[in-house]
């Protein structure tokens, strides 16, 4: 069975291997491209799901250490397993450190490959989700005018209206009134849902005021 959302690539100079993995992932129901230089996959067009980039370390121009580095400068979401025909100890430290999924040495087991392009798939598809629902958090927080914003960052820190109104010098009334709003704009029906959407959106309580 084809998983049609996932997307493998090989980035490999070595046609031999890139033909055989082809073979092999082909075989395990990935839908799989083949690149023969990092410069190459640059210039592709951006894959909009969970993708796993099987790479190799030592490659002429650009080596997969550079192309991890460029990935994540950009923000990418790509997970990456390296391959590399090298007992190279110092490379593999640096990529793990990276964030690299995992890192086999050839000749590998297919099994263990296709476990950790597996898991780099799972784990690419959890960031898509978490960075979604990021996305959908924070605009659902920019619509909150500048007070409503303040009494949302007391509301999280777990204060009651007379305590946030006492922090604003206002009347508890009016924060009644901009809690409701605020619960109203970010769609929410309690102070825990409020909770995960600020968490979210990267929003932290506010600090009591001495």
């Amino acid at each position: 069975m084809s998983r049609a959302r996932e997307l493998v690539c090989v980035v490999d100079d070595d046609q031999s291997v890139r033909r055989s993995l082809r073979r092999l992932f082909k075989s395990a129901g990935y839908f799989a491209e083949m690149f023969a230089s990092a410069e190459d996959y640059l210039a592709r067009e951006i894959f909009k799901g969970p993708i796993c980039i099987v790479l190799d370390v030592r490659m002429p121009g650009l080596n997969g250490l550079d192309l991890q580095k460029m990935l994540e400068s950009r923000g990418a979401c790509e997970q990456i397993v390296f391959i590399t025909g090298h007992n190279d100890v110092q490379a593999c430290t640096q990529a793990m450190k990276n964030g690299a999924v995992d890192f086999l040495m050839k000749p590998f087991d297919n099994g263990e490959l296709i476990e950790a392009v597996r898991r780099a798939l799972g784990r690419g598809a959890e960031y898509l989700r978490k960075r979604m629902e990021r996305r959908e958090a924070r605009g659902r927080i920019s619509k909150l005018a500048p007070r409503e914003f303040e009494v949302c960052r007391f509301v999280i820190l777990g204060l009651l209206n007379k305590q946030i109104a006492a922090e604003l010098h206002t009347a508890e009334k009016t924060i009644k009134v901009h809690r409701g709003r605020v619960m109203q704009k970010l769609g929410v029906t309690s102070v825990p849902d409020l909770v995960r959407v600020s968490q979210h959106a990267g929003v932290s309580p506010a600090r009591n005021r001495e």
